[in-house]
């Protein structure tokens, strides 16, 4: 098998953010998104994407590292952290999950802890001290692609060439589970039910944590 990217999303606090990174994924061809906590989620601004993506879900931080080292694959900590290196410069070595930080706070300590290393995105403008997740995302996805070699898609005129979607389709905004998984939800919907998700963060941070209510595709 050749060379892959993920994105693991958690702690993204603005909901249509989420739909718009499933666009960025599926142009720059990331195989799956890997959801941590609810298994809700907003694909609003996804224009559709999100029928051409696997959407993959974990109860934990460390449930997603687990399913990630089980696939040789390094995670990657999108942030401004002391050792972290410039993405423009390509630092990859294998398959790649790609772990951003929420909008505001960036990567908590706890999912610092789960990353093998860091980039971060040079900025040349004295204006902001930080970018959009979603355009974040689009940068570090974009370099990882040409590093890996990805085969450009096809255009049509000025835009590129949209395959048809998938014949078999589920509910587009929400991770299928087994019975047995959602049993084990509603047993940590018993537990949790003060922080109103379902992972081990901190209370009184779950509107932070919450990916949001079930949306139509935008």
């Amino acid at each position: 098998m050749g060379l892959e990217s993920y994105v693991v999303v958690h702690n993204i606090a603005k909901r249509h953010n989420v739909g718009t990174l499933a666009r960025s994924a599926t142009a720059f061809g990331v195989t799956e998104i890997i959801l941590v906590g609810r298994r809700d989620f907003n694909c609003f601004g996804s224009h559709g994407s999100s029928s051409h993506l696997q959407f993959r879900h974990f109860y934990s931080l460390e449930d997603a590292r687990s399913f990630l080292k089980d696939k040789d694959c390094d995670i990657c900590g999108v942030e401004i952290t002391n050792d972290a290196l410039p993405v423009n410069h390509h630092p990859f070595n294998k398959t790649t999950a790609f772990l951003l930080g929420n909008e505001g706070t960036g990567l908590s300590p706890k999912e610092c802890e789960i990353c093998d290393f860091f980039v971060y995105i040079p900025q040349y403008g004295c204006g902001t001290a930080s970018l959009n997740v979603t355009v974040a995302a689009s940068i570090v996805l974009h370099h990882f692609a040409v590093w890996a070699g990805f085969t450009e898609r096809s255009r049509a005129g000025n835009k590129f060439v949209v395959a048809e979607r998938p014949v078999k389709q589920v509910r587009r905004n929400y991770c299928t589970e087994s019975e047995d998984s959602i049993i084990e939800e509603r047993k940590a919907r018993r537990e949790n039910a003060a922080n109103g998700f379902f992972d081990e963060a901190d209370s009184g941070s779950s509107s932070s944590n919450l990916l949001g209510a079930l949306f139509v595709d935008g």
